[in-house]
C-alpha cells in the first residue's frame, strides 16, 4: 500500500488481505487486485476462480445489481456464506482504493 492511505486503514486492509480466515489469503488479494484493476488501479491483475469472476465483476462495477439470487449461484458452486461475504468484501475494498487513487491522482494533475 506504499504509505499512500492513513496507517488506520492500511492495518485494515492489511488484516483482510492477510490474516487467516475461510478464504485463503493468495484468493482474498487474487480478488482484491481484479477488482481494483477493473476499476483502473494500478495493479497486477490475477485471475480468480472462474465461477467467481461474474459476481465480482457485479460487485466491482455495480454493486447494487447485486441480488440474492447472485449470492445463490455463488452457493450452489459450493461457497459458504462465510466466503461470499469476504469475496465481497476484498471485492469492494479493490474498487474503493482503486477509484481513490484514481481521483488522489487526478488532483495532483495526472490523469
Amino acid at each position: 500500500m506504499n504509505g499512500l492511505y492513513p496507517p488506520k486503514v492500511q492495518t485494515a486492509v492489511e488484516a483482510l488481505l492477510t490474516t487467516p480466515a475461510v478464504c485463503t489469503p493468495m484468493l482474498r488479494q487474487a480478488v482484491e487486485a481484479y477488482a481494483a484493476k477493473l476499476c483502473g488501479g494500478d495493479r497486477e491483475a490475477r485471475e480468480i476462480p472462474a465461477d467467481l469472476v461474474a459476481y465480482v465483476n457485479k460487485v466491482t462495477l455495480c454493486a447494487y445489481q447485486t441480488t440474492d439470487q447472485d449470492v445463490q449461484q455463488l452457493k450452489e458452486a459450493g461457497y459458504s456464506e462465510d466466503t461470499i461475504f469476504e469475496i465481497t468484501l476484498c471485492a469492494s475494498v479493490g474498487a474503493s482504493l482503486a477509484r481513490l487513487e484514481r481521483g488522489l491522482m487526478v488532483l495532483k494533475g495526472g490523469q
